[in-house]
């Protein structure tokens, strides 16, 4: 279970990262926003993992045996990718007015990386609603977290969170790799 909590905060330092530019650009009612955030990127991180799961039962006969090699890669891949976007330049910068249609776009950008995830959670050999509901509430609770964050004039922790959380996947997929 440890696993899971752990692949929970990786994963949602994705969207928390956007939660800190989405608050810091807020100019309405931040309460509103925040549950907004929170409910959208929630929603698609605990969805995307289960579309990656299913993919995952779905190719475990042709990959048994490869499996952990397989998640290793996509990890690291994962991770990797989180790691070179807080490096560069972010999509909420050039955000100007947050809409439902906005949030929507950035909840499934981010939880892009969730899907691919979800191919390793059997691996894990746990309960994949209860994963599920914890990536979900998990990110649920860092993106309101982010959005107060960045109202509050965090843009120091954008760049920090997305490091973090991809640092994380490589060495959950190193930790696949080698038990």
């Amino acid at each position: 279970m440890l696993e899971v909590f752990i692949l929970s905060i990786a994963l949602s330092m994705d969207a928390f990262a956007v939660s800190i530019g989405l608050g810091i650009k807020n100019k309405g009612n931040i309460k509103v926003l925040a549950l907004k955030a929170g409910l959208f990127f929630g929603i698609f991180q605990a969805l995307m993992p289960f579309i990656g799961y299913l993919g995952g039962i779905g190719l475990k006969e042709y990959i048994q045996g490869y499996d952990s090699i397989v998640a290793f890669v996509l990890l690291v891949i994962i991770g990797a990718k989180m790691i070179y976007e807080a490096l560069n330049e972010n999509i909420e910068e050039e955000i100007t007015k947050i809409s439902n249609k906005i949030l929507l776009t950035l909840a499934i950008a981010t939880s892009i990386d969730a899907m691919a995830a979800g191919f390793t959670l059997h691996l894990f050999n746990l309960n994949i609603y209860l994963s599920l509901f914890i990536i979900g509430i998990t990110t649920f609770i860092f993106s309101i977290l982010g959005v107060y964050l960045g109202e509050k004039g965090g843009a120091k922790y954008e760049t920090k969170a997305e490091l973090l959380g991809g640092v994380v996947l490589i060495l959950i997929g190193f930790k696949i790799l080698i038990f």
